[in-house]
């Protein structure tokens, strides 16, 4: 009989996030996402509660506000300006530009729309404001170790890193 997920168990699982009204899917996540259930919240409260039980190979769905993680879509950052006002190396649709604010504040846009006049950039979560759907393949689940239970997820010997400057989904 295989484990299941519930408390103290480390689980591997990859997922993609599609856009529960196109269909398309807007992100792949094919490296596994390691972490200790009940202890790591790296993962979604919704997505976690729906892991809970579940075993090597199943294969869920997970429906999701994007306004819930991602918050509501703002359209006071969406800019558009004229291209000459734009460095050449921006100029391409999908192009992220760290910009900062007056006062040392940094936020990632993304160019959204150009034509040949003007361009436009959005500093919205590209995944706010949509209705989406996590599918998450379970590859593993096992009795987590005392260090990774203290730790939330794998512990390998290497570089520390913050596990609370991980972004969520």
């Amino acid at each position: 009989m295989s484990e299941t997920i519930q408390d103290n168990k480390f689980v591997e699982l990859t997922y993609e996030v599609i856009d529960k009204k196109s269909g398309d899917v807007l992100s792949t996540v094919e490296f596994p996402l390691s972490y200790v259930h009940g202890t790591n919240h790296v993962l979604n409260r919704q997505v976690t509660d729906d892991l809970q039980g579940r075993a090597q190979g199943d294969v869920i769905e997970v429906a999701i506000d994007g306004n819930a993680i991602y918050g509501a879509r703002d359209e006071n950052l969406v800019f558009t300006d004229s291209i000459d006002n734009v460095p050449e190396e921006y100029r391409e649709v999908g192009t992220i530009i760290l910009m900062e604010s007056e006062n040392g504040e940094r936020k990632e846009f993304i160019v959204t729309r150009m034509d040949d006049k003007t361009l436009t950039v959005d500093g919205n979560n590209p995944l706010c404001g949509r209705d989406l759907i996590f599918r998450l393949k379970i590859l593993s689940v096992r009795d987590a170790t005392p260090e990774e239970i203290e730790a939330g997820t794998r512990v390998i010997d290497g570089p520390d890193i913050d596990t609370d400057r991980i972004v969520p989904i």
